[in-house]
């Protein structure tokens, strides 16, 4: 193998690991729409959002970020909560208050694309992109 080749695979391998690095991991919820107004906006953001709680709050600083979340197992005794091998890109539009049962509150549509919403709450891995 040539050099060239080694040093492609080094650096391949160094930037798949820093992906996984990067990952943050905790509980998702769902809420229903209607998904505006909300805490950052009053104009419709799309069916692909989500609420954060203080974690990622940031006094209103994660406004406008997004989050590919994957589901990754569940929070309770639902079986196979997770829909494998899929995961959703969301922007934050919203807070979720204190109380709030996950960091991430996922819109129904964000939640059901990558969870079965009987299973109300799943552990997520997520990363902003």
């Amino acid at each position: 193998m040539g050099i060239e080749m080694k040093v492609l695979v080094i650096v391949s391998m160094v930037l798949s690991l820093t992906s996984v690095v990067s990952a943050v991991q905790g509980k998702a919820v769902f809420y229903s729409p209607p998904y505006f107004p909300s805490a950052c906006s009053n104009q419709n953001q799309g069916k692909m959002v989500a609420g954060v709680s203080d974690a990622l709050w940031n006094n209103g600083g994660a406004c406008g970020k997004s989050y590919r979340v994957k589901c990754i197992g569940g929070a309770n005794l639902a079986p196979h909560p997770c829909k494998e091998g899929t995961s959703v890109v969301v922007k934050v539009v919203d807070y979720c208050k204190a109380g709030c049962q996950g960091i991430i509150n996922l819109s129904q549509d964000a939640f059901s694309a990558i969870a079965d919403t009987d299973a109300g709450i799943i552990r997520v891995e997520f990363n902003e992109v």
